[in-house]
């Protein structure tokens, strides 16, 4: 019996707030959210999991209370942390050496390879513990990033900077093996 995963890229945050596990979204997030929903509607969603960053949970939010379902917090799934302070000179240009070095990291922070790792575990983990479910995860673009890139090597930085808000990639495994990796633009659908 297959397992499925929809994870969900948060909708678009609050960038004025600097608070990275506090970030709300914005109107448009908000707004956004909705389609996540009706995304998820037909899906036959048994377990809703999240980071535990606030946009991240706000995303799938409204699918969960309209179902009456517990979003159960995975401290694993959580974004990666830049540093230890908020502001970076030049955040695209440290996104990408993080791509082009997978152990790039400033002082205080994560590089992408700890981030694959602590998700890729998470991952793992609620896969034995629901295996045969469809199971949400609210999620982050560098996080979610790094767990596409550890079943796809094809999946590069470009990619990465490609993602929109909110997005959803479908993973589907058969025992351990993921067998099928789905990416799908809500904005598109």
């Amino acid at each position: 019996m297959a397992t499925t995963f929809y994870f969900i890229r948060h909708a678009q945050p609050n960038y004025e707030n600097h608070n990275d596990a506090l970030r709300e979204l914005t109107e448009k997030g908000l707004r956004d959210r909705l389609l996540v929903t009706d995304f998820l509607e037909d899906k036959d969603i048994r377990v809703v999991l999240s980071s535990p960053y606030k946009r991240s949970v706000d995303t799938i939010k409204h699918f969960a209370d309209k179902h009456c379902m517990e979003i159960h917090i995975v401290d694993g799934f959580r974004e990666r942390k830049v540093d230890s302070h908020w502001y970076v000179m030049d955040f695209a240009a440290f996104v990408k050496r993080q791509w082009e070095d997978f152990n790039y990291k400033l002082s205080g922070g994560e590089c992408l390879h700890e981030v694959q790792q602590r998700n890729i575990k998470a991952l793992k983990a609620a896969l034995e513990e629901y295996r045969g479910e469809n199971i949400v995860v609210g999620s982050h673009g560098a996080a979610l990033s790094t767990i596409i890139s550890y079943f796809d090597s094809s999946f590069t930085y470009h990619n990465h900077e490609e993602m929109p808000m909110p997005w959803v990639v479908k993973f589907v495994f058969d025992g351990d093996d993921c067998v099928e990796i789905e990416k799908i633009d809500l904005l598109l659908v």
